[in-house]
């Protein structure tokens, strides 16, 4: 079959027969491409969004080929036309449709899903630059900083020359993700100028004409880390994050397209920006779990940014003070080279950090960290209190019958929030009014327990009525710009006790912290997930990382029901030796990652018993083809088994390599879908991070 790429714009050449059709795409999970014929202006082409017809109504397609002759099969005359041209130019390549065409391979998706989660919603609206030229601040380097930048360049060069011929736009893709990229890890302390490395390390790489992508988990994170490279790159320097309208995302990718930027910083999705000769990419905290996508296509920007780095010959930097099982484990190995980092440079020190026990103390804060609230304020210094958990009050029991008040649409509790008088499902969205009584035996001995943001909020008031007090949720936090103006205003010295979730737990800085409290340790442990341990130390030693930053007399109180649980004590104890070798010596006894790869299988339906009988075939189905050595678990029930009315069952695959894992997947979800349940959805996940 004739094909060629279009690039726009373009004009044909005396005696070249003109495009006859055109291969679309859409956003739904199907692998094959449509074809088309041109809207009559003749505007439609290789890298377009068009609107077109589909099925019974109309809908956004992106095209992907062009064809100067009808495939076998095709009548002109049956064929639809496009209707309407979306983009005066186009918005991606040929190599944006390569990777869209390996992560649906790679993560079991259509690919007009992976090109619809690449590209920005929206159309262009004119000019919009994040930032402006200005004289640029460029710090002095530590010796330890130095050696670590050398080190680094020294992995760039190697990166460049180990560019794989093979995973280029067209070649031979790997279901590896990019296993021959150059990876090196930025291994600090919190506060040991980890982001002075990388942004030398990016100034090299756009001196030498290479472009670098900077990404960063929290969107409170790209605030403050697209200042930093605004002050130091200007105009060549953008961001790409969901706080951006779709227009403005837009804009700014056509800007990264057309080569006007050097630098993108952003969260996940903006490891997809369209970078002119890649040189650099930068995952900092890569430990977080918001790298990886919790909806279709599933991918993990570590994978994504794997493969772009082997096929660009770019070097792929990861960083935090407390790494991925999984990355210690390569350090260790010698498979990821590891750069050092181990002094604060801004005057402070690791802070002083105090376990308290919960089980005796009335409310929520202890004797303890109100002592060094009031201590801190009176020195002029500020408190950050940490909760990872939003709303008044999480539970609701009945001390007459034991009824409990869950969500009609999923299997897990209501949350009640008190600035609203509702109760809400954070899973779902359900909301509804709090019973006065026992909806079931009518008693007054009924109530919320447990506590969230809100609360810690107004009892904090009640206790302090003197401080500045600001809470920093999804609550507090939904129109747009705010959670900017908020941390704006804390820096400054507005704030005396800011109040968050993880939001405000790891990567900012701000001079004025001398406390940090943890005000319930524990609530991650309780997880049925094998990563529990992990997240719990991580967030702790993270959160931690806020107090003292800049003097030498950083406290942090860490409230807890559970002071001798290793993750909690080894936290405490800023002991990540002693915590990664007994996770992974748990992990190696279990069989779970960094040991084995998993791919899940999560089946739900409106009626159970459809999911049931779903689940039970697809096992059956994987089970003929799993290679010697893997493993199937389940189907069982899922941790949350209802969620938004659905019945929830899950398989695990789990073997010690990815490729014949990949297969027998592939094998089991091809066998089923050629007769599928009705009312039945299966989401595949590759390397899943949650397992609820």
């Amino acid at each position: 079959m004739p094909r060629r790429w279009r690039i726009y714009p373009y004009e044909y050449e005396e005696g070249e027969i003109p495009v006859t059709c055109l291969e679309v795409i859409f956003n739904v999970p199907l692998p094959s491409a449509y074809t088309y014929l041109p809207d009559e202006e003749g505007k439609a082409c290789t890298g377009k969004r068009v609107i077109l017809p589909f099925g019974r109504r109309e809908n956004l397609g992106y095209v992907v080929g062009e064809l100067q002759s009808i495939p076998p099969g095709l009548e002109k005359e049956k064929l639809k036309r496009v209707r309407r041209v979306v983009d005066e130019e186009p918005v991606f390549d040929a190599a944006d449709i390569s990777l869209a065409r390996w992560m649906a391979s790679y993560y079991f998706c259509g690919p007009g899903e992976a090109l619809a989660a690449m590209i920005p919603a929206g159309r262009r609206t004119g000019n919009y630059s994040v930032f402006s030229d200005e004289e640029p601040e460029n710090l002095t380097l530590s010796a330890e900083q130095q050696r670590a930048l050398e080190g680094l360049l020294k992995e760039a060069a190697a990166a460049r020359k180990k560019k794989d011929p093979e995973n280029v736009p067209g070649g031979n893709t790997k279901h590896a993700g990019g296993s021959g990229a150059v990876m090196s890890y930025l291994y600090g302390i919190t506060g040991s100028g980890k982001t002075e490395v990388y942004l030398h390390l990016a100034d090299r790489m756009i001196r030498d004409g290479r472009s670098v992508i900077f990404l960063v988990p929290e969107i409170s994170l790209t605030h403050q880390t697209a200042e930093l490279i605004g002050r130091r790159f200007g105009s060549a320097a953008t961001t790409l994050h969901s706080g951006m309208t779709g227009s403005e995302r837009l804009t700014e990718w056509m800007r990264i397209r057309r080569g006007e930027v050097s630098i993108v910083a952003g969260p996940r999705s903006a490891i997809f920006a369209p970078v002119r000769n890649l040189g650099l990419i930068i995952i900092d905290e890569e430990q977080d779990g918001s790298y990886k996508s919790g909806s279709t296509p599933r991918y993990h920007a570590r994978q994504i940014a794997m493969h772009r780095c082997a096929r660009e010959g770019a070097l792929l930097l990861l960083g935090s003070a407390t790494p991925s099982a999984e990355a210690w484990k390569l350090m260790q190995e010698g498979s990821i080279k590891r750069f050092n980092l181990s002094a604060r440079l801004a005057g402070g020190k690791p802070p002083e950090i105090i376990p308290v026990s919960l089980e005796k103390t009335e409310g929520c804060l202890s004797r303890e960290l109100k002592e060094e609230i009031r201590l801190t304020a009176r020195m002029g210094r500020q408190t950050i209190l940490f909760l990872n958990r939003r709303g008044f009050a999480y539970f609701y029991h009945c001390r007459n019958c034991g009824f409990e008040l869950n969500c009609k649409r999923c299997s897990v509790s209501l949350t009640y929030h008190k600035s609203r008088h509702r109760v809400v499902c954070h899973y779902c969205g359900y909301e509804n009014s709090p019973p006065l009584s026992c909806p079931q035996c009518g008693s007054l001995e009924a109530g919320f327990t447990g506590f969230g943001t809100e609360f810690i909020e107004e009892e904090v008031q009640q206790t302090f009525p003197d401080l500045r007090v600001r809470r920093a949720d999804a609550d507090t936090t939904g129109r747009k710009g705010s959670l900017k103006e908020m941390l704006a205003i804390f820096k400054a010295g507005g704030i005396d006790i800011l109040l968050g979730t993880q939001m405000v737990a790891k990567g900012l800085n701000f001079p004025g912290v001398r406390l940090v409290g943890v005000i319930f340790a524990d609530t991650g442990l309780h997880v049925p997930d094998f990563r529990a341990a992990e997240r719990t130390f991580s967030l702790l030693v993270q959160v931690a990382g806020r107090a003292g930053r800049y003097f030498p007399d950083g406290k942090v109180i860490v409230q807890t029901l559970r002071p001798a649980d290793p993750a909690i004590n080894r936290a405490c104890a800023l002991d990540l030796e002693g915590f990664y070798e007994n996770e992974l010596r748990q992990r190696s006894a279990l069989g779970f990652p960094p040991y084995s790869r998993l791919i899940r299988f999560t089946i739900r339906s409106r009626r159970e018993e459809r999911a049931g009988r779903a689940a039970e075939r697809l096992a059956s189905l994987a089970r003929q083809a799993l290679p010697p050595g893997a493993e199937l678990l389940g189907p069982a029930e899922c941790p949350i088994g209802i969620q938004n009315g659905n019945y929830r069952r899950q398989i695990l695959l789990r073997g010690n390599l990815m490729g014949p894992l990949h297969r027998a997947a592939a094998f089991a979800l091809e066998q089923y879908g050629r007769s599928r349940d009705s009312g039945v959805y299966v989401e595949t996940d590759v390397d899943p991070v949650n397992l609820l």
